[in-house]
């Protein structure tokens, strides 16, 4: 078996029938349920917010839910995700007043806590932020619409991040990526670093949803 991790986005589902595509997800084997938030401001669209992660919880998911705020106050949104049942937050610093802060926040509240990087983003990382860092998520599109196609670029900013993270010894970060991950993407982005991997269109655009989870991990198998 591999060692990556695919987590479902949901922007990518069927919104009349969310709930039998979270099961046909969770039933093919991903590895948890991915929750973009889109407040219309940060991003030119408007998406789910804490109450369909509520009602994933209390229908007791087999997968954990990771959330990806795109929204322009990041810290109002933690407390009911974590009430939600969420089990990591990403959000993009450039939104957070105090981004250690919100770090903390994420973390008091029993979650992994993660920022997310844009494709032009810088790379830099506040040594301060490292100790409360679960995860980085490396944009290989520009966020708030799903159906992009992947940014070549971003597998030298996925190396380089790899390569920043090693050097300060900040093993523990996982550095993740989303946006135009398939079969022919993901292989690319694992050799360049990532092991957690958020797949929308690729996954939920399958007729076979388990032989689509399977390509994916044989992607980086065979």
């Amino acid at each position: 078996m591999s060692d990556i991790q695919l987590s479902a986005s949901l922007i990518a589902a069927d919104f009349y029938a969310l709930g039998e595509a979270i099961e046909k997800a969770c039933e093919a084997g991903v590895d948890g349920i991915h929750i973009d938030v889109m407040d219309h401001h940060f991003v030119p669209n408007l998406s789910i917010g804490p109450m369909v992660a509520e009602s994933l919880g209390k229908h007791h998911i087999p997968v954990p839910m990771d959330v990806h705020l795109m929204v322009t106050d990041p810290d109002a949104y933690i407390e009911p995700f974590a009430k939600a049942g969420a089990s990591c937050v990403t959000f993009h610093p450039k939104t957070s007043a105090n981004v250690q802060q919100t770090l903390e926040i994420i973390k008091r509240a029993g979650m992994q806590a993660g920022i997310a990087l844009n494709p032009d983003d810088s790379l830099t990382l506040d040594p301060s932020w490292l100790p409360h860092l679960d995860m980085i998520l490396m944009m290989s599109v520009h966020p708030g619409f799903c159906g992009q196609l992947f940014i070549p670029k971003t597998l030298d900013r996925l190396s380089a991040m790899k390569a920043e993270l090693n050097a300060r010894s900040a093993s523990h970060v996982c550095l993740a990526i989303d946006g135009g991950i398939n079969v022919e993407t993901l292989p690319k982005a694992y050799e360049a670093g990532a092991r957690f991997f958020v797949v929308g269109s690729a996954l939920f655009g399958a007729d076979d949803l388990e032989a689509r989870v399977s390509a994916l991990r044989g992607s980086v198998t065979s």
